[in-house]
This record gives C-alpha cells, structure tokens and sequence, in this order.
C-alpha cells in the first residue's frame, strides 16, 4: 500500500478535484434519481443479478459517497473525469441488460471506475483492500467488482485526449450552468452519445436530460 505522505495533493490539485467530483456527483445524483422514477422497461431484461446492484439502497448519499472517495482515494482530478469516462463505457456496453445508474448502483459503479481510473492513471495508488473500506464494501467484493468491470469494458482502459478532452467539457458545463430544466422520464444510461467516436457531435446534457 503507498504510504499516506505520498498521496498528498497540492492546494490547487484539492481544489480542483473538489470541482470535478461536485459536478461529476451533481450528474449522477440527476440520473440516478430519474432511473429511480422510471425503473426497468418492460421487456428488458433486469439488471438485479449484476454484481453492481446491492440488493437495498445504500444509506449514504451520491454527494456524501463521492466526497468521501474524494477525501481518502488520494488520486488526482483526471481520475475522476477517466472514471467518468469508464462508466459511461461500461453502460454503453452492458445496456442489452438494463443496467443502469439508480440508487442501488451509483455507489458500486462509482467505487469500481474510480479504483479503474486510480490503477490506470495514477504512478501511486492504494490497493484494493483500501478501496473496499473507504467503499464500505468487503475486499472480496471489490476485486469482484474490479473484475466485472474489466470484463464489461472489454479490457478497454485507453483514453485518448479528445474522449478525455469531451468528458471535461461535460463536467465544466455542470460546474457552470445550473440543471436543465425536468424532461419526460425515461432510462438514463449517462453516456454522452451512442459512441465514443460521436463525443464531439453530441452533448452530455443532451443524453443525460433527454
């Protein structure tokens, strides 16, 4: 396990991921709060037998659950962004089973992507035992999860800087404009577009408020 001294961030670093993970929080707080009202369509197979779905509702919440990660994962803000990223990846993938962000995912989601993006991007890092606690899940659940998610991507990790470029756009956005106004409901799936190729023809707040 890395040593706590040399996770520490600068002044500005903390700044800025405090930034990154309010407004990466404020999205999927949103999303997850319209699958609650929408639920599964008929049809669709249900996505309750994935790993990442807890059986009941956590009791903390989206905002707290990032905030904490945030407070203890030590990572840099462009995790959080690649996190954002994976999970908009593994969601594009898995959508022939349903699976989607709601109140008995986000928080599993959240801790697998961001534990992705830590190993990806980051020289230093904790392991996953660490991640569990800070999750409030077991360590076998974590590496579980872990393997699941790599799986679901296909073991698809590399970001390039115009998906990474795109994705801090979309985060800015929610940083400086106030919530679009409320949509029709329907299964949100927090993908900027039907591709990652397409990032750039069509915008977050698009898909995520449609």
């Amino acid at each position: 396990m890395a040593e706590a001294g040399e996770l520490v961030v600068s002044g500005a670093q903390q700044d800025d991921m405090l930034r990154v993970v309010a407004a990466l929080a404020g999205i999927l707080e949103r999303v997850a709060e319209c699958n609650d009202a929408v639920g599964t369509p008929a049809g669709v197979p249900p996505a309750s037998a994935s790993a990442f779905r807890a059986t009941t509702k956590p009791g903390i919440s989206v905002r707290t659950y990032v905030a904490r990660i945030a407070r203890f994962a030590g990572c840099s803000p462009a995790c959080y962004v690649v996190a954002y990223i994976y999970l908009d990846r593994l969601l594009h993938r898995a959508r022939r089973f349903a699976l989607a962000v709601d109140s008995y995912s986000v928080h599993r989601l959240l801790i697998t992507t961001v534990l992705a993006a830590v190993k990806f991007m980051d020289d230093v890092c904790y392991n996953n035992a660490y991640f569990a606690k800070v999750g409030g899940i077991s360590l076998v659940e974590m590496n579980y999860l872990e393997v699941d998610f790599l799986f679901g991507v296909g073991f698809d990790l590399n970001v390039t800087p115009e998906t990474f470029g795109h994705y801090c756009a979309v985060l800015q956005s929610e940083m400086l404009c106030a919530e679009a106004p409320p949509a029709p409901p329907r299964l949100q799936h927090c993908c900027l577009s039907e591709s990652e190729d397409d990032a750039a023809s069509c915008g977050s707040q698009q898909q995520l408020a449609a």
